[in-house]
This record gives C-alpha cells, sequence and structure tokens, in this order.
C-alpha cells in the first residue's frame, strides 16, 4: 500500500470511490453538489490517496482549524476494505500533524460503527459528542475524537 499526495488525474476516481462509498454505507450523509470541490477544502493542508495495484482505493484530507489539524474526508473503496487502508490514511494525517506541530483531531456521525471502532482501535478519544439537525435520520450526533498525545506530540 502507498500513501501519496492526490494528483489532478486522481480527482475523477475519487469522485466515483466516494459515490459509491455514500451509495452503499451513507458517506457522506449529504452528498454534496461538487463533489470534486468537497473533496478539496480551502483550509487544505494536504490532500492523500492510497494506492493498491496501481489503483487509488482510499482518500483522506487534513484541514487546518486554526492553530489544529483535522482528519476529513477519509473513505476506502468498498472493494478495498479490511486491508488497513483507512488506518494507514489515518495513520499518515497523525505524522503529518506531528510534522506541523498541530494537535489533530476528527468529527464523525454517529451512525459511522466502522470508523467509530477504525478511530478507538488506532487508540483516538472520543472527547465529546454535540447533537446534529443535519443528519436526518441517518445520525443525530456528531462524534469528536482526538489524537493519542504521544502521538501528536502535545
Amino acid at each position: 500500500m502507498l500513501i501519496r499526495e492526490r494528483r489532478a488525474e486522481d480527482l475523477p476516481v475519487c469522485v466515483d470511490i466516494l459515490r459509491t462509498v455514500h451509495e452503499r454505507a451513507g458517506y457522506p450523509i449529504n452528498w454534496p453538489a461538487d463533489p470534486a470541490r468537497w473533496l478539496t477544502p480551502e483550509a487544505a493542508l494536504g490532500c492523500w490517496v492510497a494506492v493498491s495495484d496501481g489503483r487509488v482505493v482510499g482518500h483522506v484530507v487534513l484541514t487546518a482549524v486554526g492553530d489544529h489539524a483535522e482528519v476529513e474526508r477519509l473513505f476506502v473503496d468498498p472493494q478495498a476494505t479490511g486491508r488497513g487502508t483507512g488506518r494507514q490514511l489515518l495513520g499518515h494525517c497523525v505524522t503529518a500533524a506531528a510534522e506541523l506541530e498541530r494537535p489533530l483531531s476528527l468529527e464523525v456521525v454517529d451512525n459511522r460503527g466502522a470508523a467509530v471502532h477504525l478511530y478507538r482501535r488506532a487508540g483516538w478519544l472520543e472527547t465529546g459528542r454535540t447533537p446534529i439537525d443535519w443528519g436526518g435520520s441517518q445520525a443525530s450526533q456528531l462524534i469528536r475524537f482526538t489524537a493519542p498525545a504521544e502521538r501528536t506530540r502535545e
């Protein structure tokens, strides 16, 4: 598995994978009007893809939120799940945030059981929950996690 910076030619493939993830797993809950733009937030510190056998199979973005960093837009092709791709992308963000000397966090809606399990297994700590009104019947809370302290140089 190779984690590398996302290239312009990767974006259509990432949108296709995101569409599949949305249809099968409901992420994101609300399909963006412009998915390519959604995958490239203005505050992005970096956008990366996971590549296996020459094919993009995962995506993640690290964004700046004040002096902190946040993991966003993390998803894996359903055909490539169970191979540690999500964990490797998450680990890449932990390393990148540490190199930038930024504390790292993420938010996930409460209907993302597999994602919540991944974060907990990787040592992330739940720090709070906020009710949401945009999740419809699919989700009612946003769960906030922070990266393990020893890995983010806090």
